[in-house]
């Protein structure tokens, strides 16, 4: 498993950073912060993006008061999702006194990593992800989920289709060698945006996401596009978030809470901080992408069968 603190910078990001000076090229026509080249959907030479996948998607919101127990909150989550994908699987946490996120990974399906998830009782902000890859090797760490660009780690469902346009004149994108997920566009909007949800206009493709940046404590952003789900789920003290909403019931089973769920529509963008929706807020995500043919949401279902047969176990010897 490879494990990363998120305060350490990547090791080129000196040459680009959110908000300096990037290639030149010229200013975006809504946001003014990430160029434009235009809009295209062919893959680079050599590239391989297999369209028909899907990921999951999962995280938390606490506030300090909530007596929900972090560690146990995070394998449900991870249970609940892990039938979605099994290229990778990955988390990462964030507690007050952080500067940057914790970040896990690895190169496994989610039944490898749920006995040794581990969040500190201090964490206030969790994601997690279970990866179906579409283009970016999972044999390449950076590509898998979470993803970073800067100040910002994030988790992704969907596919981003021009991200090697938006990406291009940045010279802090692509900061590891063989990088190429189509994610980091996400990512990128948000860190040079100052996560404005303007700046998801930008994007071609199916997208629902979620991520922190270290410039802003204490809050997760969240967004869904189109073609992916994205359910939220409200508690006394708590704020769930998934792909499905048979993961936030997987949730309220093993924690002992009830939750208020809901299905967030197509351009919803959301703060989150201590338990709470702090701003919620409208895109307007590109209509115009259609998958090609339908995506079955069960991708792993052995996974997912393994996940919640081992969780109970866990649950019953916390």
């Amino acid at each position: 498993m490879s494990t990363l603190n998120g305060g350490s910078p990547p090791k080129n990001q000196a040459r680009g950073s959110p908000g300096a000076a990037s290639k030149p090229a010229s200013t975006s026509r809504r946001t003014g912060f990430v160029p434009i080249i235009g809009r295209g959907t062919a893959s680079p030479a050599g590239v391989s993006t297999r369209i028909h996948t899907i990921c999951g998607i999962a995280g938390y919101s606490l506030s300090a008061r909530s007596d929900v127990d972090r560690t146990l909150a995070a394998q449900s989550l991870l249970a609940g999702i892990a039938e979605r994908g099994a290229d990778a699987v990955g988390y990462a946490h964030r507690s007050p006194d952080d500067a940057c996120a914790v970040v896990a990974k690895q190169r496994t399906p989610a039944s490898r990593l749920l006995d040794t998830i581990a969040v500190p009782a201090s964490a206030t902000e969790l994601l997690v992800h279970v990866r179906d890859y579409t283009k970016g090797h999972p044999s390449i760490a950076a590509n898998n989920h979470p993803v970073r660009h800067g100040p910002v780690v994030g988790i992704h469902n969907g596919i981003i289709l021009n991200d090697d346009e938006l990406l291009e004149p940045l010279r802090c994108a692509r900061c590891e060698p063989r990088m190429t997920v189509d994610s980091e566009a996400i990512f990128a909007l948000a860190a040079h945006s100052g996560n404005d949800p303007r700046a998801l206009e930008e994007l071609t493709g199916s997208m629902a996401a979620a991520w922190l940046d270290a410039r802003v404590a204490g809050t997760i952003f969240a967004a869904r596009g189109v073609g992916r789900p994205l359910w939220i789920g409200k508690g006394k003290h708590e704020l769930f978030f998934a792909s499905t909403r048979a993961a936030l019931e997987v949730v309220e089973r093993y924690s002992r809470i009830r939750l208020r769920k809901r299905e967030l529509g197509e351009g919803a963008f959301l703060e989150l901080s201590a338990g709470r929706i702090t701003r919620e807020e409208r895109f307007r995500p590109d209509h115009s992408y259609r998958d090609s043919v339908p995506l079955p949401a069960v991708r792993a279902p052995g996974e997912g069968v393994s996940c919640l047969e081992r969780l109970a176990v866990l649950a019953a010897a916390a």
